[in-house]
């Protein structure tokens, strides 16, 4: 860790948009790395996962040998944001999983992988986050999960209009079915940030 004004933070870097969450976090002042194996994120103090593809982000993080380290760190309290894939990635319950897929779990939540279907793959909404405060953020979807449940041991952030939730936090577990990172609101990325000085 790079002390605590400037933490070391890593993005999963196995596939999906890492780029963006790492120049996020830069501009947010963390020192942001890319993971792929595990003595990078030994080095961390936070981790983001990103967007991209949960079944094939599962496969490459057991072929990396980072999937069981990485359970022991969420395990341990390592604060972990996960957006989109990533949060599917930290659920507990996995609802639609093809056929051998596994998640890291540690979030009290159970979630739906293709949760729009064809003709909502991508869409876009603004979202009230009492948390956040004013203004409200502009949620962007793409291919999203949604979380069907929400465990005794986490709590809804964001709803859709119709109920379904998009933002969850456990402890030091955050969780967006949308992508903070194709907008110019960093708020969920300096609440992730926050976690971590916090947790350091």
């Amino acid at each position: 860790m790079a002390g605590s004004g400037r933490p070391q933070v890593g993005v999963l870097a196995l596939q999906g948009d890492f780029r963006e969450h790492l120049m996020v976090l830069s501009e947010l002042g963390a020192d942001a790395v890319p993971v792929r194996r595990e003595s990078e994120l030994d080095d961390v103090a936070g981790l983001v996962i990103p967007g991209g593809e949960s079944s094939v982000m599962d496969k490459l993080s057991r072929t990396f040998g980072l999937a069981e380290p990485l359970k022991a760190r969420i395990a341990a309290g390592m604060p972990v944001y996960g957006t989109c894939a990533g949060l599917i990635m930290l659920a507990d319950t996995v609802l639609d999983a093809i056929n051998g897929q596994q998640s890291l779990g540690g979030f009290d939540i159970a979630v739906r992988r293709n949760a729009f279907g064809n003709q909502l793959d991508s869409f876009e909404t603004d979202l009230e986050i009492p948390e956040l405060g004013d203004p409200p953020v502009h949620a962007v979807f793409i291919r999203a999960p949604v979380v069907e449940t929400v465990g005794p041991r986490a709590h809804a952030l964001a709803s859709l209009a119709d109920g379904r939730v998009v933002a969850v936090e456990q402890g030091n577990l955050l969780g967006t079915s949308f992508h903070p990172e194709m907008t110019d609101d960093y708020r969920f990325h300096q609440r992730f940030l926050d976690t971590v000085r916090a947790a350091g």
